[in-house]
């Protein structure tokens, strides 16, 4: 970077001097033309080596709306883990605020759509949903999100239906302070309307093999269809003054993750946030990701972490494919050859 920030200052007074010569009318030598051409085009290249080692660094932070899967890169992750480890043992990477992608940056948490966030391995959805005439909105706050929540899980049986070997998170978070219950009612009346849409609604922790292909439902507050989740962070922890006071917070949250996962109940951690109720309005949820996501990144591939079986449910803003591939290899997943006699995988799983 040094070497990159002195080429361009040496450039730009070359191209002062040069250009100085021509106002002014002084006379340019060859000596001096030769001397702009080639700073010039050394400021040019390494322009042009910034962008190619930008295109090679850490991928943890995404805020493109397109998708770009790097190769390799297994989509159907999910089938690598033994049908008869129970969801609450395996660590996921899940997205904070799935659907906020509308209405600037102290409302917008994620650039993928769902689609894209699916395919680039995310498997817990947090879903924000206000009844409005009678229809499942997803929000942030008071910012509509421009789709219902059937629509949503459409989409998921979708993905589902083209890779059966996953199974999809979805807690549904109710805003409607008095419509939760009628809100309640109209998510398990578009279900029986619709069978074809997979659900493990039950309050027993399933097994991997239980729910391929399937959607599982978290229960939290008033929310009870489905499996119960703990989370690890207090009621204060998504408001960030400081990014290193941020950090220490995901630390503790991981470590208590860590001790508590494994024990028969979903587990889950944040490390999203906003500064906006501290007044700290440079802090958006996409700062706070830039420079969160990275460090996370990195943090999950300590030694001291290696050794811990499972992490539980990490949901994220802006997660770039290094940092879910790293939610990811925390599982330590082997490969599963399909087909193989004492495979296990269930024996009505067929390769997507």
């Amino acid at each position: 970077m040094m070497v990159f920030t002195v080429g361009i200052s040496t450039a730009l007074q070359n191209c002062t001097a040069f250009k100085s010569c021509l106002t002014y009318g002084t006379k340019t030598t060859p000596d001096m033309k030769s001397s702009f051409l080639q700073t010039a085009l050394f400021a040019l290249l390494l322009v042009a080596f910034q962008d190619l080692s930008r295109s090679q660094k850490d991928q943890s932070f995404n805020d493109a709306a397109d998708l770009n899967l790097p190769e390799p890169y297994d989509i159907g992750w999910m089938k690598s883990i033994d049908n008869n480890k129970f969801i609450s043992d395996i660590t996921v990477p899940g997205t904070h605020d799935t659907m906020a992608l509308h209405w600037g940056s102290f409302v917008e948490c994620q650039a993928w759509s769902l689609e894209t966030q699916l395919k680039a391995g995310i498997r817990y959805l947090d879903l924000r949903v206000k009844m409005w005439n009678k229809e499942l909105k997803l929000v942030h706050g008071y910012f509509s999100q421009h789709i219902t929540l059937p629509e949503v899980l459409s989409i998921i049986q979708t993905f589902l239906k083209d890779y059966v070997s996953e199974a999809i998170l979805v807690r549904v978070k109710l805003e409607n302070v008095t419509q939760k219950q009628d809100a309640k009612n109209l998510i398990e009346s578009f279900l029986k309307d619709n069978p074809d849409i997979e659900t493990w609604d039950k309050s027993n922790v399933p097994s991997m093999g239980d729910v391929r292909g399937k959607i599982v439902f978290i229960q939290k507050e008033e929310f009870t269809l489905g499996i119960p989740i703990h989370g690890t962070d207090a009621s204060e922890d998504y408001k960030v003054r400081k990014i290193d006071e941020k950090k220490e917070k995901i630390k503790n949250h991981l470590k208590k993750a860590g001790e508590m996962c494994g024990n028969g109940e979903v587990i889950l951690t944040y490390s999203s946030g906003t500064g906006l109720p501290n007044m700290a309005l440079t802090l958006t949820p996409k700062v706070i990701a830039q420079k969160i996501n990275p460090w996370l990144n990195e943090y999950l591939n300590h030694d001291n972490l290696k050794n811990i079986p499972c992490f539980g449910v990490i949901a994220m803003d802006f997660p770039g494919f290094d940092l879910i591939k790293r939610v990811i290899g925390l599982n330590k997943l082997k490969p599963v050859v399909l087909g193989r006699v004492g495979s296990n995988l269930s024996p009505n799983f067929k390769d997507s």
